[in-house]
């Protein structure tokens, strides 16, 4: 672990170390073991070192963002990814301790699952997976019925659009593995996201075995029961 900053990313290093073991658990749990154990994380030590080690780019857009998995080179087709890290925002030293285990966990999600994601993923569906291997299942937000399926459009306006936005990515994967089961949700993830992956229409309709309306319908349904 990497200490950018001071007593306060220090003591935040700490409190991960602490939850980092439990992260680990929930994530083989769902994705399984074979990923690189070896974590890097990084507590960043101001708001602009971590924009630069996030990526760059307008500072606006990291602005509500506690933590970013990043690599320094992927290459799905060969199942590599060099320079892993997870990278914490100084605002993370805040979070009270539920909040910086989700944080945590889905950040590894990503962590784990970055060398069989290929570069064109859905980006709502793979935070929607990380979501729903970090966060509990209850209690539920309400959200008005969905008129369409996430897009990734929804994910890029900082701010409480963005909290709804990965709020409703949460609640599809969470919809598709309460009623089709978990195993069904990583196996969508992988013909949706993974390196071979087919357009999101056909990976429904050769995971789940209906169309993008009736899936659709199916989850208006389950959102209001």
């Amino acid at each position: 672990m990497t200490n950018s900053g001071g007593p306060a990313q220090a003591a935040l290093l700490t409190r991960i170390a602490t939850d980092i073991a439990p992260a680990i658990h929930d994530v083989d749990a769902f994705w399984g073991r074979d990923w690189p154990h070896d974590i890097d994380v990084t507590a960043a030590g101001s708001q602009l070192q971590f924009g630069a080690l996030a990526g760059g780019g307008p500072s606006a857009q990291w602005a509500d963002i506690a933590a970013i998995a990043v690599a320094d080179r992927v290459d799905p087709p060969h199942r590599i990814a060099l320079g892993q890290r997870i990278v914490f925002a100084p605002g993370a030293a805040g979070m009270n301790e539920r909040a910086l285990r989700i944080v945590l966990t889905h950040e590894l999600f990503h962590y784990a699952a970055r060398a069989d994601t290929a570069l064109d993923a859905p980006r709502w569906l793979t935070e929607g997976v990380a979501d729903y291997v970090a966060r509990s299942p209850a209690p539920l937000p309400r959200i008005a019925p969905p008129t369409a399926l996430p897009s990734d459009a929804d994910l890029n306006e900082p701010g409480p659009l963005r909290s709804q936005a990965y709020d409703r990515a949460w609640l599809f994967a969470l919809f598709v593995a309460a009623t089709r089961g978990a195993p069904t949700l990583r196996a969508l993830y992988l013909a949706a996201c993974g390196v071979r992956h087919t357009d999101l229409v056909t990976a429904i309709g050769d995971v789940l075995g209906t169309d993008e309306a009736g899936l659709l319908a199916a989850w208006r349904r389950w959102l209001t029961r």
